[in-house]
């Protein structure tokens, strides 16, 4: 890159600091709402690291509702053909085989959580339509589609450029890197768990110490007919081996690693993996490969003037359970229209400061999550005594829903103004009349008021939000009692009312989400 291009360039309104799933999904919320996106990447190209292997419920509502369903459907057909290869060599080498993961297939502390003890009928998995058959979509094809949506939208991408500092004032930030400086109106950190935005800007970053070293990598390698699949307890440790040809994953209780920033080899792997599970593998060659551990921490708040943080910058703790790149996904999707709307001018007082309000809790409860599961993981006879009993409740068909509700994320919830059991959830994916769905209605970006009673009054209270919320009217046959609902740009619901239920709580969150209404001009 031409230094002299980023020092001359327009300023921009808001710098994105990392270009990862989190930091690429908050470009484009940003941009669909009309503000000029630049983003900074360290890494020359799309992180081939293997990493996170499928996505919750949250984040393919998301999605879904940006009009992105089909894509993740086609990498999720990938990946099943990767997974359905790992079953064929695992057979032609005569060893046992796993079924195909199930929707909402899981783990809680490597216990299996079994599908045909899994309540499907249990009413908080009936909301999120098509969405819910999409989850197994893996980091770095989800990395790519980002990226190529991010670019059609016309956010700028600087792959290759550091970040080595910043000042920020009352009116904006002028960010320094390795290729220059650059002025922008905010600054948001997304540039993972060693945040330099975080640090620089003083983040408090309270948590606790790891105490793990886990492995994950894709391997070629000898022996492994003699491993089990899926995840496996051994007296050592933990591993799994699969769902696709040659992953494996390995967790010692031995303390964080010695120095985390040097290549991860096969001899590293292949000692692993004899001292885990007993088997003599051999590993020939690694395609790519990880280490991580259990630290713990959450900042303190997620905003500092017109600096933020999402994704790993606010937030680290262990993978187990699959939660941090959904986390950071929540994070970007929420914070996407709030900052939106700020800098465009909109956005009532406060509405900015809900960010961390809102989303503070859920990351507070990943941690808290995390850590009971490495609790649980220890190789010591007090866990693994606790560990039977987790894994006799897990045996339940209460037992497997409930950690399955929580793993999929179909428990979270704002706290919002109004006693709906609307408010403040995910919205339905309602069915219309129409043929159309409430996710269908969503891919623009901005708030929606949904009248389902063809009530004018209903619709004349969003009078005045005109490029803020859109209005449709339409029948749910499905929800006869529902008389309408509003819902933010980031699928949450704001406000809704059953059919005898009380209209004048519409006024309130229409103010508080999105302003004032503006008078509707005078013809001359």
């Amino acid at each position: 890159m031409n230094p002299t291009q980023l020092m001359d360039s327009s300023e921009h309104d808001v710098i994105v600091a990392g270009g990862g799933p989190v930091g690429l999904t908050l470009a484009c919320e940003l941009a669909l709402a009309g503000t000029r996106v630049l983003v900074f990447e360290r890494l020359t190209e799309v992180d081939r690291t293997i990493k996170a292997g499928a996505i919750n419920t949250p984040s393919a509502e998301a999605f879904y509702r940006r009009g992105m369903l089909p894509a993740l459907a086609e990498i999720q057909r990938e990946a099943m053909g990767r997974f359905s290869s790992f079953l064929a060599g695992r057979r032609a080498a005569g060893a046992s085989t796993p079924t195909p993961p199930p929707r909402f297939a899981g783990h809680f502390a490597a216990i299996p959580l079994r599908a045909d003890l899994f309540d499907a009928s249990d009413p908080d998995f009936g909301n999120a339509g098509p969405a819910a058959d999409v989850g197994l979509v893996p980091q770095e094809p989800l990395e790519r589609l980002l990226a190529e949506r991010a670019a059609g939208l016309g956010v700028g991408i600087r792959r290759g450029v550091t970040l080595t500092g910043f000042v920020a004032d009352d009116t904006g930030v002028t960010v320094h890197t390795d290729a220059g400086p650059v002025r922008a109106g905010w600054l948001v950190g997304c540039d993972g768990g060693r945040s330099t935005v975080r640090k620089l800007a003083g983040f408090p970053f309270p948590g606790t110490d790891p105490e793990i070293t886990g492995r994950q990598a894709l391997v070629e390698m000898t022996g492994a007919e003699a491993l089990g699949s899926g995840w496996q307890t051994t007296p050592t440790g933990h591993y799994v081996h699969g769902p696709m040809p040659g992953r494996v994953l390995t967790v010692e209780f031995d303390g964080p690693p010695a120095d985390r920033e040097s290549p991860v080899t096969a001899r590293e792997i292949e000692d692993s993996l004899r001292r885990v599970t007993g088997v003599d593998v051999t590993v020939t060659a690694v395609h790519t490969a990880t280490r991580f551990t259990d630290n713990t921490r959450q900042a303190s708040t997620y905003r500092k003037g017109r600096v933020l943080l999402a994704g790993d910058a606010a937030h680290v703790h262990s993978p187990f359970g699959g939660q941090g790149l959904n986390l950071g996904i929540g994070d970007a999707v929420n914070l996407g229209w709030k900052l939106a709307a700020t800098v465009r001018g909109w956005a009532p007082d406060g509405l900015l400061d809900t960010y961390s309000a809102e989303r503070h809790p859920i990351g507070a409860w990943v941690l808290e999550w995390t850590r009971a599961q490495v609790a649980m993981m220890r190789p010591d006879p007090h866990a693994r005594a606790l560990r039977a009993v987790v894994r006799d409740l897990a045996g339940t068909v209460d037992g497997t829903t409930h950690l399955v509700k929580k793993i999929s994320g179909v428990w979270q919830r704002y706290d919002l103004p109004g006693d709906h059991p609307l408010t403040g959830r995910s919205a339905p994916d309602l069915a219309f009349a129409d043929g159309s769905r409430l996710g269908d209605h969503l891919h623009h970006g901005r708030a929606l008021l949904v009248d389902l009673r063809d009530d004018p009054e209903l619709r004349a209270r969003a009078d005045g939000y005109g490029g803020r919320v859109e209005t449709v009217t339409v029948a749910c046959p499905d929800r006869p009692g529902l008389a309408g609902l509003l819902v933010r740009p980031d699928g949450v619901v704001a406000w809704a009312a059953d059919a005898e239920g009380d209209r004048e709580g519409l006024d309130p969150a229409l103010r508080r989400w999105f302003g004032e209404p503006r008078p509707a001009p005078v013809n001359s």
